[in-house]
């Protein structure tokens, strides 16, 4: 139950260490002068009942709780016991000397129950009050990004087959206790018995009986309460892990693999090296240096379109109209490039790979004839066949070999000559004149003008990282990790509007 909001008020001896302790010029007192705390409570109340449960924590000041915990990049435990005894912490909390501290539990269930919904309102909330302060411009966006690392050990095969089978049976235990404890006994049997075995051997008991298992999980009975029962949700989710462990034992060559059984939703990718986690994706105003959008995906997702994604999550809730968006080599990508320009308008500033000078004649030297479905070589010849590439969005056009094999034109054409059924095979991509359109603009002072504005957005990434512990996973699951980053970018923009509006209106230290 969420009682009405009262503002702090603490007693004058209180109020006289504050003025003692508290510097003016503190940077919590000038966080509480130039953000407007008050009206985030709105968009937390949402996620109250106003008159069902025990009278709850004030929201605001878990809200709080979390900031100075990520701008300290402090864990739950660590921030409530450094609020015990920080004089600051407990002015900008609104707490007495005497006044009780809630247990590092209810940041727990604090974060759960305002979920990815309300945190990300937070976020934009913030980006809204520096847009009224008239920091926040749309010229220009800068779009990055960076790993992050799961919290999770990669298990080998084997391993990960017995981490889904013992979740399994811990969730099931709930409703079948009984059958439950067979199956753990029957689990530690298997061991036993493929003890010394191969891999091979140990992986197919494990999986058949992983197979058995989840069979027996799917007939259990519904129970009346499932929409709300958790420890039902619970089990539904670690079936769904088994059935994907399963699926992906049967298909090695399958991509976006499950890597640990405790999150399920970390997927490998590369960043450099390797690693296993998500990927943080960002867009910062280049004026302000404020972040605008944020997201979070599996590692090894689609990157480039995520732009659009971004964009997406800014103009839903502030409806402007961004009129450049500066991306590095990925955005490179035709489908985002046609979105871009000719869909929404948005000049797109994206640096094209380098192009290879072989020598030969490029897919450009031959004409096409999209009635016929023809490729015109230099020589006049025609091509004999066409396929297409849905995936590569590619249209490819091959000619005969005998008819290349005798081309007067041939070493202007191919490094040598064809030995098989076809002679040289051109692609025409789909995206040419947007493609076309992004290398035209490299020579250009104004490419050269917004590529110097990109840095920034590598400092801002620095940043996070460095500061706000955002390069390691805190939570297990895409959602929370999701959080989590919402927060640093929160904690981050607050920092820089704080920074920004002191050259505006700074804060009287002997006032």
């Amino acid at each position: 139950m969420l009682r009405p909001f009262l503002p702090a008020v603490v007693s004058e001896a209180d109020q006289l260490i504050f003025d003692k302790l508290v510097l003016r010029d503190h940077y919590l007192r000038r966080a509480e002068k130039h953000i407007d705390f008050p009206a985030l409570r709105k968009t937390l109340e949402a996620h109250y009942s106003a008159d069902e449960g025990r009278p709850a924590d004030e929201p605001l000041m878990l809200l709080k709780f979390e900031f100075i915990q990520y701008h300290d990049n402090l864990s739950d435990r660590q921030v409530i016991n450094k609020a015990q005894t920080d004089v600051a912490y407990r002015w900008f909390l609104g707490l007495g000397m005497d006044d009780d501290l809630p247990v590092p539990s209810s940041l727990t269930k604090f974060r759960g129950r305002v979920g990815v919904e309300g945190h990300k309102q937070i976020f934009q909330q913030i980006v809204g009050q520096a847009r009224e302060h008239g920091l926040v411009k749309d010229r220009l966006r800068i779009k990055d990004a960076t790993h992050v690392i799961a919290d999770i050990d990669v298990p080998s095969t084997v391993a990960l087959v017995a981490h889904a089978r013992d979740r399994l049976l811990a969730t099931a235990g709930h409703f079948d206790a009984d059958r439950a404890k067979g199956e753990h006994a029957r689990a530690e049997a298997v061991r036993q018995s493929t003890d010394g075995a191969s891999d091979n051997s140990r992986l197919l008991a494990r999986l058949t009986h992983l197979t058995e298992i989840l069979e027996w999980t799917s007939e259990l009975s519904v129970p009346d309460d499932a929409e709300t029962n958790s420890r039902w949700w619970q089990l539904t989710k670690a079936r769904d892990v088994a059935a994907k462990v399963l699926g992906e034992a049967d298909n090695p060559k399958a991509t976006g693999r499950t890597r640990s059984a405790v999150d399920p939703d970390a997927r490998r990718g590369r960043h450099g090296d390797w690693f296993d986690g998500y990927v943080l994706d960002v867009m910062i105003d280049a004026d302000s240096e404020l972040f605008t959008s944020i997201n979070v995906f599996a590692a090894g997702g689609d990157e480039a379109l995520d732009t659009l994604e971004l964009l997406d999550q800014e103009q839903a809730v502030h409806g402007n109209e961004i009129e450049t968006v500066s991306i590095d080599g990925v955005g490179f990508n035709g489908p985002l490039l046609r979105d871009l320009e000719t869909e929404r308008n948005i000049e797109a500033i994206v640096p094209p790979p380098a192009e290879r000078n072989t020598g030969l004649y490029t897919p450009d030297d031959f004409e096409e004839d999209l009635e016929r479905g023809q490729l015109t070589c230099p020589a006049g010849e025609t091509s004999q066949s066409r396929q297409r590439d849905n995936k590569q969005e590619v249209t490819v056009y091959r000619f005969p070999m005998a008819t290349c094999a005798s081309c007067p034109l041939l070493k202007h054409c191919m490094q040598k000559p064809p030995e098989k059924k076809f002679g040289r095979t051109v692609r025409k991509n789909d995206y040419k004149a947007e493609y076309d359109h992004a290398r035209e603009k490299i020579t250009t002072e104004h490419y050269a003008s917004i590529r110097s504005e990109h840095p920034k957005i590598e400092r801002k990434l620095s940043e996070l990282v460095n500061r706000h512990g955002s390069r390691r996973a805190r939570y297990r699951g895409r959602w929370k990790v999701f959080v989590q980053q919402c927060l640093s970018a929160t904690v981050a923009n607050i920092k820089r509007i704080v920074k920004l509006q002191d050259a505006i209106d700074p804060i009287a230290v002997f006032s």
